[in-house]
C-alpha cells in the first residue's frame, strides 16, 4: 500500500498506532496480542512508558504501550479514485445508481451468471451475463449471497453502527493513533483516537448493534460514555469541545471479538471464499473497516481463487 501511494502520489501519513494498557490484565491483553501478531508477520514492539511520554506527553498510559510501526492512514477519496480511474483505464465499466434485482447461476456457473439490474429511474431492468461473479457488495454482500447459496449455506447479516466524535479544540493534538486496550470478545476496538491527513483529531467508532443498515443517525446518548473512555488516556481533552459527528455503518458476521489473539477467542475473519458447487463464483463477506486498506491485497487473493 505505501510503495503504491508513493509510486501514484496519493496521500498518507505512516503516523503509527499505540495500543495501551491502564492496568495488568489489559497489560496482558496487550502481550497476547504483540504474540498473536508475531505468528501473522506484523510487526509490534512495546515502547518504555518513559519515552512514550516523551513522544506524546498529552497520553496517558499507566501499565504499558504496545506500538504498531507499520500502521497509517490514507486519503481514502484518492486512493479510490486512483483504483476508479485504474479500473476504467484497462477497459472496466462501472455501473453506478444500478441495483442488483437477482442473480442466476446458468447450470452452477460452468455457463455463467444471469445478473438482472434495475435503476433510480425505474427504466426496464437490464440484463447482463458474466463469467465470472465477486460478490463485494459490502452491507448488501450477504443478503446477495442467501440470494444465491442453498439454505443451509446461508448466513445472517449483522450490523454494527459506530458514531465518531469530532473535536474542536486546538490541543491536545497527538500525532499517533491512540486505541485502547483490547477488550476480550468485544465487538470494536473501543473509542480510540483516529486523525485525518490535515492532523485533526476524532474519536471512534463505537458499536450500537441495529437492524437497519441504512441508520446512520448519531446516538448523542452515547457521548457520555465514550467520553469517559477518552479521558482514560487523553486526560486534558475539553470535554465540551467533543461533539457526536457522524456515523458509519460495518458489515459483521457475527457479534463475536473485533480482535484476533489466536483460536478460540471468538473472533470473525474476512470470508474470502470460492464457493463450492458454483463455478467462478467469490463471495467477500464481512469486509468491514480494514477491507479499503486491504483491498490490493484482497485483490490478489480473488485472483488466485479465480485463475490459479
Amino acid at each position: 500500500m505505501y510503495d503504491l501511494c508513493e509510486k501514484q502520489k496519493i496521500p498518507y501519513s505512516n503516523c503509527r498506532k499505540w495500543i495501551l494498557a491502564q492496568d495488568e490484565q489489559q497489560h496482558k491483553e496487550l502481550n497476547r496480542t504483540h504474540e498473536f501478531a508475531k505468528t501473522i508477520g506484523v510487526p509490534t514492539h512495546f515502547v518504555p512508558l518513559e519515552t512514550a511520554r516523551l513522544r506524546e506527553p498529552d497520553i496517558y498510559a499507566r501499565e504499558a504501550v504496545l506500538e504498531s510501526p507499520t500502521t497509517g492512514i490514507v486519503d481514502s477519496h484518492a486512493f479510490m479514485s486512483y483504483l476508479e480511474d485504474d479500473f476504467l483505464s484497462r477497459g472496466g465499466d462501472l455501473a453506478c445508481h444500478t441495483d442488483v434485482a437477482s442473480v442466476t447461476p446458468l447450470r452452477s456457473g460452468s455457463h455463467g451468471y444471469e445478473i438482472e439490474t434495475t435503476t433510480e429511474s425505474g427504466a426496464v431492468p437490464f440484463v447482463i451475463t458474466a463469467e465470472s461473479l465477486v460478490n463485494s457488495a459490502g452491507l448488501a454482500a450477504v443478503p446477495l449471497s442467501n440470494s444465491i447459496l442453498p439454505p443451509n449455506r446461508q448466513m445472517k447479516p449483522y450490523y454494527a453502527k459506530g458514531s465518531y466524535y469530532s473535536y474542536s479544540s486546538p490541543k491536545p493534538r497527538p500525532k499517533t493513533l491512540i486505541y485502547p486496550a483490547p477488550t476480550a470478545g468485544a465487538a470494536g476496538l473501543g473509542t480510540h483516537l483516529t486523525l485525518d491527513m490535515t492532523g485533526a483529531i476524532r474519536f471512534g467508532p463505537d458499536v450500537e448493534w441495529v437492524e437497519d443498515p441504512k441508520d446512520l443517525s448519531v446516538n448523542e446518548e452515547r457521548l457520555g460514555r465514550a467520553l469517559d473512555e477518552i479521558v482514560s488516556y487523553l486526560p486534558s481533552i475539553k470535554r465540551e469541545k467533543v461533539m457526536p459527528d457522524y456515523a458509519g455503518m460495518r458489515p459483521k458476521l457475527g457479534k463475536g471479538s473485533a480482535v484476533a489473539r489466536g483460536e478460540g477467542d471468538g473472533f470473525s475473519d474476512f470470508y474470502i471464499k470460492k464457493e463450492p458447487g458454483f463455478e467462478g463464483f467469490v463471495n467477500l463477506l464481512g469486509i468491514e473497516s480494514p477491507g479499503l486498506t486491504s483491498s490490493l491485497a484482497i485483490a490478489d487473493m480473488v485472483y488466485d481463487l479465480l485463475y490459479n
